[in-house]
């Protein structure tokens, strides 16, 4: 039944969490003379949520919200070469290599000559388009979604771009919330593989009970079920 396998690109594709958690111990260093580090942290993921509506994903909306923390934890007076050190360091960020997951490309290989592939990812379009092109993996690709958001609203309308049915879909990904129960609600396939890091934000507490629904722990166990 399935022709197209989309594969989100964080965190699935290639490392992506750990350097903002670099970032995140970074930032509290910078602020130590202002708060302890887990309240930096509070801080800063409030800002984040108060401004995905705003700035949506990416490094730049986390640069912005570190800038926005920094200034509501200091009173303002933060000095402007913090600022500067927040803006270099979030420029740094943006220029970082692009590691792929293991056995990525192993799994691309076998499964080009039989389905569509597809990346269905969430995240800033430029950064997004920069790691693309670093990662190499570009070839392999059918198609490439970058999305503002990943709800089941999205999905249905990949869907509808690739002229499929959702039960022809599978897609694979290390979010529960983004990547596998917006196409399960929709009908198709997903595989989830957790990654050893997750942002807070995309955290759910469920028990997915599916028959469409896998969990491996390694990208290279998909194999076994495509």
């Amino acid at each position: 039944m399935i022709k197209v396998i989309a594969f989100d690109g964080d965190d699935t594709l290639w490392d992506n969490e750990i350097y903002f958690r670099e970032a995140e111990n970074w930032f509290c260093g910078l602020l130590e003379d202002f708060l302890p580090a887990h309240s930096v942290e509070r801080e800063l993921l409030k800002t984040e949520l108060h401004n995905i509506s705003l700035y949506g994903y990416g490094i730049k909306a986390f640069m912005l919200s570190m800038i926005e923390t920094a200034v509501r934890i200091t009173d303002k007076k933060i000095p402007a070469e913090a600022i500067e050190k927040i803006v270099n360091y979030g420029k740094g960020l943006l220029d970082k290599p692009v590691h792929l997951i293991d056995g990525v490309e192993n799994v691309l290989v076998s499964l080009k000559p039989k389905y569509r592939l597809v990346v269905a990812t969430k995240g800033d379009l430029l950064d997004q388009e920069r790691k693309l092109k670093k990662s190499g993996l570009l070839d392999y690709f059918h198609h490439i979604e970058i999305m503002s958001e990943k709800k089941e609203s999205d999905y249905a309308k990949l869907v509808k771009h690739l002229d499929i049915k959702p039960e022809e879909l599978m897609m694979i990904g290390n979010s529960l919330k983004s990547d596998i129960i917006p196409v399960l609600n929709l009908g198709g396939h997903a595989i989830h593989i957790p990654y050893h890091v997750t942002w807070a934000h995309e955290h759910v507490d469920v028990k997915i009970e599916d028959g469409n629904f896998r969990q491996v722990e390694r990208i290279s166990e998909v194999l076994n079920f495509i």
